[in-house]
């Protein structure tokens, strides 16, 4: 059985968070709208027969990560956070997994083919140009593939960092994501698109401004209105497996972040991934944060990875201006 829970509850009736703002976009701190200000450069690449979404930020040549989003999600989550990195000495880049975003559907979903978006983008990005192996920083369901990714490609990356992305011991009761047995909804107007959406888990969000970007980047025009960008049947063409060898079998060094408030990571979720994971993994959570650790502490998780990242993994660090981290 799939070990992802990560999902965007979008056709629940009534409104989301968003509602009540009927269109309108909130006020953001000024250090989230000078990040959207420094636009990446955005492209396609053909990975396993599908066009992929890439965005990228920074220097070609410059050590690389690459950020990997969760389910129903897409690239544009992580605009908001990747300038915070470039000043940090990297080259940032980040894809849309195939039936999310604006990358292609595909008919059939499988590991090995989203091993290779991921192989693909670095590869568009210039990721592989560095003297230092490229990163991968993967949220929720993005997490299982980075570990596939550790585990069966280990040799092309530097490190994998899990972002609360819950390994769950055999027999852990857990609900997965639904399959779909009908096309995702067309609503009349973008504004009622955006009310619908919400975040699933569901939990609190107090950073509505961060809810209203990846809300607008998960919406697109439809014969009829407008629509949600990801392929509501993916769970039907596919499967993920149990994900406990690839953390076990990682042959690149894996860390482990996590919001201490997640629902998903509960104390022998930890600690059966700590009894998995290659010896020496970093754990750590960032306080005060759900499932949706970027959304929900954004600054203090660009802290921690990029405090992670100044020692961890032994010599790809990258030292920030001035010595901060």
């Amino acid at each position: 059985m799939s070990q992802t829970t990560d999902r965007l509850s979008v056709d629940a009736g009534g409104g989301g968070p968003l509602a009540s703002l009927e269109g309108r976009r909130p006020d953001a701190p000024p250090w989230f709208d000078a990040a959207l200000a420094t636009a990446p450069e955005r492209s396609r690449f053909v990975a396993a027969g599908a066009e992929i979404e890439l965005l990228a930020w920074g220097r070609r040549g410059d050590p690389g990560i690459m950020f990997l989003h969760g389910n129903g999600a897409h690239a544009d989550w992580w605009s908001p956070l990747a300038p915070f990195f470039v000043e940090s000495g990297y080259r940032v880049a980040a894809i849309s997994w195939s039936g999310m975003g604006g990358s292609d559907w595909r008919p059939h979903y499988d590991p090995e083919s989203f091993a290779q978006e991921v192989i693909g983008g670095c590869a568009a990005a210039g990721l592989f140009e560095a003297t230092a192996k490229p990163i991968l920083a993967a949220h929720s369901f993005g997490g299982f593939l980075g570990a596939y990714c550790a585990a069966r490609h280990g040799e092309r990356f530097a490190g994998v960092i899990s972002i609360d992305s819950p390994i769950r011991p055999s027999g852990f009761v857990h609900d997965g994501p639904p399959t779909r047995s009908r096309p995702n909804r067309i609503y009349p107007t973008f504004e009622e698109t955006l009310a619908r959406f919400r975040l699933a888990p569901q939990q609190p969000c107090a950073n509505l401004w961060y809810l209203d970007h990846v809300g607008r980047g998960s919406i697109k025009a439809a014969e009829g209105g407008f629509t949600w960008k990801f392929d509501p049947f993916i769970w039907s063409e596919f499967e993920l497996g149990d994900p406990n060898p690839f953390l076990r079998e990682a042959r690149c060094p894996m860390a482990v972040i996590w919001g201490d408030r997640s629902t998903l990571m509960p104390p022998e979720v930890l600690a059966h991934m700590r009894r998995t994971a290659p010896p020496g993994t970093p754990f750590f959570a960032v306080p005060d944060a759900d499932h949706h650790v970027m959304i929900d502490q954004p600054l203090p998780f660009v802290a921690a990875l990029r405090g992670l990242l100044a020692g961890w993994p032994h010599g790809a660090g990258v030292a920030a201006p001035g010595g901060a981290v």
